[in-house]
C-alpha cells in the first residue's frame, strides 16, 4: 500500500473515530471531539472527503446517529470551494457505468476528466438528482446560491466541452426545468438564470436585491452598470445553455425577456471582427433559435417596431440604460445609466440615421432565414402593413417633415407625436424591404396582397402614385396575383377591387417623368386586364376552386416541410430539432396524407443513431405512432437497424433500436401478428441465438488483441513517461475498499468483458435484448406469433441455461428465464380469457422444464438466476393446480366457493345449476322453494 492509499485509509479512520467519540455517551471527551471532527472536516479538500465519507457511512461501520451526521455532512460537499466539480467526478469515477469498456453504450460520450472520471449518462442523471436536490440542512435559496457559481463557471468551458455539457445538463434540466425551482422568481431561477439575464439587461430582476452591488438607474450621470467582459460572459452562458438540449420551453422563457437587447446586439452597426464573434454572433444565434421555436410569426414584430432599439425605458418612457461601444480597438460595448433625459424623434432621426438602412437589412435577412413558411413571412408583412395603416391621421408625414421644435413643445406632446411619426417611418422602410426581397412569397395568397395593394392606393390618394417609388413594386405584385391561375375575379372583394381599379386609373393618366410614363402603361394593362379576367378564362376556371381538403393539405405541406427542414437543416441546435419532432407528431396524430412514410422512417432512424438520448425519446415515440398505421414498414426499418447485418452499429445504438422496437410491439397489442408477427420473431430467435457471425468484429477484436498484447510487451521492456503517470494513477476508492470488495468488483470487471462478442460471435448484451423483446411479445401476442416461433424462443431459452453457465453469460440466462416464465403466463391469460391458441404445454414438456429450472436454480452462480428460477418453478405448480378447473370463462354458470360452490371435477358435477335453489354459506342468500323439475339428481359414473 502506498502513501496515498495510507492516507486514505488513515482519514476514513480518523472520521470514524472522531465521529464515534462526538457523538457518543461520554460526554467529557464529546466537545473536544466535536470540534476536532469539524477541523478535520473544513481543512480536508472536498476530493478526499467524498470517499471517505462514502466509505463511512456503508452499514455496520459507525452508528446510526454517526451515520446520518456523516450523510448531511456527505450532502452539503456541493456548496464547499470546487464542491461541485469534485462531486461530479466523483459520481463518475465511481459509477458502475463508467467502468465498462464500451462506456459510450450508455448514450453519452465519454471523456477522461481529472482523476480519470468517465462521464455517462446513467452517472450524469444521478450527479443532477444529487445536485438539484437541496440538502435537510439547508434552504432550497441558500443551496442555489451557493452552488450556482460553480456550475456558471463550468458552464463557461474553460474546464473542458464535456464539463460545460455537464453543467448545462444540470441547469438546464435538473433545476430550471423543474417548477418548483426553475419558475421566474423561483430560488433557482434567480441563482441561475438572472445572473445571465442582467448581463444583457440590467433591469431584470425577480430578487429583491439590496446588496452594495446593486446600482441604482435613476442617476444622471452616466455609470457603467454592466462591462464588457460580463456581457460576453453572459452570452457565452447563454448560447452553452440552450444548445446543449432540446428544451422549446425553457428557451423561451430565458430569451423572451431578452430579445430587444439580443436584436441590438446582433445587428450591431460597423462592427468590427472581434465585436462580431463576441456580441453579434452569440446573440443572432440566440436570436435564430427563439424565432424558430415560437409558436406564432408575430414574435418578430416588437423587433420591428423597436429596430433602433439601444436602451431599456421605464413605463414613462424615460431612459434606464442603453449599449455603448468603447472607444478601444476591439470593438467592445458595455451597458451605461442613461441620463433621464428623453430624445424625441428628431434627435433619433438626426444621429441614427445611417443605421436605419443597414439594421432593416439585417432584420429582413433575418427574417428570411428563419420564417421559412411563406405564410408567416405574409403574416409579418399584413400585420406590420395594418399597424402602419391604423394611425388615423389626416396627413401622414415624411422624414422631411418631421420639424419639432426643441423650446416650444413640451415632452408630453413629442411623446405622442414624435414617436408615432419615427414609428411610421420606421415601419414605411421595413414595408418597402419585404416588399422589395419578397414578392412572390407575399403574393401567396390573393386576398392578401389585394387588400395590401387596395388600401395602399386609398391611403395615399393624395400622391402621384406613378412618381410614387413604391408604385413599381406595388404594380409587380398586383400583376403576380391577377395572372395566377387560380385568381377569379367574381371571388375577389367588391370594395377592395374597386379601390384598386380607381388607384389603377390614377396611375395611367400620369405622364412627365420616364418612371410615370412606364408606370402609367403597365396600370393601363393591368386594369384591362382585371376588368375582363373571367371572361378570358372562361367556365374552365372554376376548376381551380380550392376545398377545404384541399386547402387543409397545403397547409400540411408546409407545416411538414417545415419539420423536415428543422430537424435535417446543417447544424440545427436541439431546441429547434425539437420543434420539428413536434410539428411531425401532430401531424402523425391528425392522420395527414401528406407524409412521405418511408422518408420520415429513414430520418427518424438516422436520429435514433446519434447520442442526443433526450431527442431519442421523443424519435421512439413518433415509431410508435407510425407503427399504428403502418405496422410493416416501421417495424421492418427497426429490425433492419437492430440486426446490424452489415455490422456497422455500436452496441448502445443497437440497443435504442431495441427499445424502439419493444415499444412499438408493445404499442401494436393485438394487432401483432400475420407477417409483422412472424418478420419479427424470426430476427429475434436468430439474433439471439448463438450461430450469429460477425466476420468485422471479429477482426476487430483481433486487431485489439494485438494492440493490448504489444502495449504487455512495452511495459515489460520498459515504460515511458506516460504509462509511468498511467501506472501511477490510482482510482480514488481502491485504497478504501476491503478485500471482498475488491473481489467482488474484480468478477465484476471479468463479467463486463466477457459481455463484447468472442471470435465474432453475437455481444451478450444484444443477444439478452432479443430475448427481452421476443418475451414481451409473446406476452402482447402469442396466438400472433404462432406456435413455432413460440415453442422455438422455449427450447432456446432451455438451451441457454443448460449450455451457457459462464458468469458473464447471467444476464442471458436471466432474460432467457423471464420468457419461460413470459410463455407461462401468456398461455394461462388465453385460457382464462377463453381463447384458443391451438399449442399448449404437455405434460412432458413441463417435466422437462421444471427439470432444467430446479437444476438451474441449485447450481447457478447467479444470484438473480437462482431467484428468477424458483420464480418460475412456482408459476409452473400453479400452472398445473389451475389447468385442473376449468377455465372462468366456462365455469360462469358455477356459484363461488365463498357462496357455498365447489369448482367441478371430470365426471362429477357436485353443482349443477341452481336456478332458485336456496344457497347457506358464510354470506346467506334469500331461501327460494325448489322446484320439483329442477331438483338435482345424484348419478353413478363408474
Amino acid at each position: 500500500m502506498d502513501e496515498a492509499q495510507e492516507t486514505r485509509k488513515t482519514l476514513v479512520e480518523s472520521l470514524v473515530e472522531l465521529g464515534n467519540t462526538a457523538l457518543g455517551p461520554d460526554t467529557a471527551k464529546r466537545n473536544g471531539a466535536q470540534e476536532q471532527l469539524s477541523y478535520l472536516l473544513q481543512r480536508t479538500q472536498p476530493m478526499a472527503l467524498l470517499p471517505a465519507l462514502n466509505v463511512a457511512i456503508q452499514p455496520g461501520r459507525v452508528p446510526e446517529t454517526v451515520r446520518v451526521e456523516f450523510v448531511s455532512q456527505l450532502a452539503m460537499l456541493p456548496s464547499r470551494d470546487d464542491g461541485v466539480r469534485d462531486t461530479l467526478e466523483f459520481i463518475f469515477s465511481v459509477h458502475p457505468s463508467s467502468h465498462q469498456n464500451d462506456a459510450a453504450a450508455a448514450g453519452w460520450p465519454i471523456s477522461p476528466q481529472k482523476q480519470g472520471a468517465q462521464i455517462t449518462l446513467e452517472a450524469l442523471k444521478m450527479a443532477t438528482r444529487l445536485l438539484a436536490s437541496p440538502p435537510a440542512r439547508t434552504t432550497a435559496k441558500d443551496w442555489f446560491r451557493g452552488i450556482a457559481p460553480q456550475l456558471l463557471a463550468l458552464l463557461d468551458g474553460r474546464d473542458g466541452l464535456e464539463l460545460a455539457k455537464v453543467a448545462a445538463y444540470v441547469i438546464g434540466f435538473g433545476i430550471l426545468g423543474r417548477k418548483s425551482y426553475g419558475a421566474p422568481g423561483a430560488p433557482g431561477w434567480i441563482s441561475f438564470a438572472e445572473p445571465m439575464l442582467r448581463s444583457i439587461d440590467p433591469t431584470l430582476s425577480q430578487s429583491a436585491s439590496h446588496d452594495d452591488s446593486t446600482i441604482d438607474l435613476r442617476k444622471n450621470a452616466t455609470a457603467v452598470l454592466v462591462p464588457e467582459n460580463k456581457i460576453i460572459e453572459g452570452l457565452r452562458r447563454l448560447q452553452t445553455l440552450i444548445l446543449s438540449h432540446p428544451n422549446p420551453g425553457l428557451t423561451r422563457r430565458l430569451l423572451h425577456p431578452i430579445i430587444l437587447p439580443l436584436w441590438a446586439l446582433s445587428s450591431w452597426t460597423n462592427a468590427s471582427k472581434s465585436c462580431e464573434e463576441n456580441y453579434s454572433l452569440p446573440a443572432r444565434n440566440l436570436l435564430k433559435v427563439y424565432l424558430k421555436i415560437s409558436s406564432s410569426p408575430d414574435k418578430a414584430m416588437p423587433i420591428v417596431r423597436n429596430l433602433l432599439f439601444n436602451g431599456s425605458r421605464d413605463s414613462g418612457k424615460q431612459p434606464q440604460w442603453q449599449f455603448q461601444a468603447a472607444d478601444d480597438k476591439q470593438g467592445s460595448i458595455y451597458i451605461v445609466s442613461a441620463p433621464g433625459v428623453f430624445h424625441h424623434a428628431g434627435d433619433i432621426l438626426q444621429t441614427r440615421f445611417n443605421d436605419i438602412g443597414p439594421k432593416s437589412e439585417t432584420l429582413v435577412d433575418l427574417l428570411a432565414e428563419v420564417l421559412t413558411d411563406d405564410d408567416d413571412i405574409s403574416s409579418v408583412f399584413l400585420d406590420l402593413f395594418n399597424r402602419w395603416l391604423s394611425a388615423k391621421k389626416p396627413k401622414r408625414k415624411t422624414a422631411k417633415e418631421i420639424v419639432i421644435p426643441k423650446q416650444e413643445v413640451d415632452n408630453e406632446q413629442i411623446s405622442e407625436y414624435g414617436s408615432d411619426a419615427l414609428d411610421d417611418i420606421l415601419e414605411g422602410i421595413i414595408l418597402q424591404k419585404l416588399m422589395e426581397k419578397f414578392p412572390e412569397k407575399l403574393a401567396g395568397r390573393p386576398d392578401h396582397i389585394l387588400e395590401l395593394v387596395g388600401g395602399l392606393f386609398s391611403q395615399l390618394d393624395e400622391t402621384p402614385l406613378a412618381e410614387d417609388e413604391t408604385a413599381p413594386v406595388l404594380l409587380s405584385l398586383l400583376n403576380l396575383v391577377i395572372t395566377s391561375p387560380g385568381f377569379q375575379r367574381a371571388k375577389a372583394d367588391g370594395a377592395t377591387l374597386q379601390l384598386i381599379e380607381e388607384g389603377l386609373a390614377r396611375i395611367g393618366t400620369a405622364s412627365g417623368t420616364e418612371m410615370a410614363e412606364e408606370s402609367a402603361k403597365t396600370a393601363k394593362n393591368l386594369l384591362l386586364f382585371l376588368k375582363f379576367r373571367d371572361e378570358i378564362e372562361g367556365p374552365m376556371s372554376t376548376q381551380s376552386n380550392i376545398t377545404a381538403s384541399s386547402q387543409q393539405q397545403i397547409e400540411d405541406r408546409k407545416t411538414y416541410a417545415l419539420a423536415i427542414a428543422y430537424i435535417t437543416q446543417a447544424g440545427s441546435p436541439p431546441p429547434v430539432r425539437s420543434e420539428g419532432l413536434n410539428l411531425c407528431q401532430g401531424l402523425i396524430l391528425s392522420n395527414s396524407s401528406v407524409l412521405d412514410i418511408p422518408a420520415l422512417l429513414i430520418m427518424m432512424s438516422s436520429m435514433l443513431n446519434e447520442n442526443e438520448d433526450y431527442i431519442n425519446l421523443r424519435v421512439i415515440k413518433i415509431f410508435t405512432l407510425l407503427a399504428n398505421k403502418h405496422p410493416k414498414s416501421t417495424t421492418k426499418e427497426l429490425l433492419d437497424h437492430y440486426i446490424d447485418s452489415s455490422e456497422t452499429k455500436r452496441v448502445d445504438t443497437r440497443l435504442r433500436f431495441g427499445e424502439a422496437l419493444l415499444q412499438v410491439v408493445q404499442r401494436l397489442g393485438a394487432i401483432f401478428a400475420g407477417e409483422t408477427a412472424q418478420q419479427v420473431g424470426q430476427a429475434l430467435l436468430e439474433t439471439a441465438s448463438r450461430r450469429g457471425f460477425r466476420p468485422k468484429s471479429e477482426a476487430k477484436q483481433a486487431r485489439e488483441q494485438r494492440m493490448r498484447d504489444l502495449k504487455a510487451k512495452r511495459k515489460q521492456l520498459g515504460a515511458d513517461d506516460n504509462d509511468e503517470a498511467e501506472e501511477q494513477h490510482i482510482d480514488i476508492e481502491d485504497a478504501l475498499l476491503t478485500d471482498e470488495e475488491r473481489k467482488r468488483n474484480e468478477i465484476l470487471n471479468t463479467i463486463v468483458q466477457g459481455w463484447g462478442s468472442k471470435q465474432g460471435s453475437e455481444d451478450v448484451r444484444i443477444r439478452a435484448s432479443a430475448l427481452s423483446i421476443m418475451a414481451t411479445c409473446i406476452e402482447v401476442n402469442i396466438a400472433g406469433l404462432g406456435a413455432n416461433l413460440a415453442s422455438g424462443a422455449v427450447d432456446l431459452s432451455l438451451h441457454i441455461l443448460t449450455m451457457e453457465p459462464e458468469l458473464e453469460k447471467g444476464i442471458l440466462r436471466r432474460a432467457a428465464i423471464v420468457l419461460i416464465l413470459s410463455f407461462v403466463r401468456a398461455l394461462y391469460e388465453a385460457r382464462e380469457a377463453g381463447r384458443r391458441l391451438g399449442f399448449g404445454l404437455t405434460s412432458q414438456s413441463q417435466e422437462d422444464i421444471l427439470r432444467i429450472l430446479q437444476y438451474v436454480a441449485g447450481a447457478d452462480e447467479d444470484g438473480l438466476v437462482k431467484q428468477h428460477a424458483l420464480d418460475v418453478i412456482e408459476s409452473l405448480d400453479n400452472w398445473q393446480l389451475a389447468s385442473l378447473f376449468p377455465p372462468a370463462s366456462e365455469s360462469t354458470g358455477m356459484l363461488p366457493a365463498a357462496l357455498g360452490g365447489l369448482p367441478s371435477l371430470a365426471g362429477l358435477s357436485l353443482n349443477p345449476a341452481r336456478v332458485g335453489t336456496a344457497v347457506t354459506g358464510p354470506t346467506p342468500l334469500a331461501s327460494q322453494e325448489i322446484p320439483a323439475t329442477t331438483r338435482p339428481r345424484i348419478e353413478e359414473v363408474e
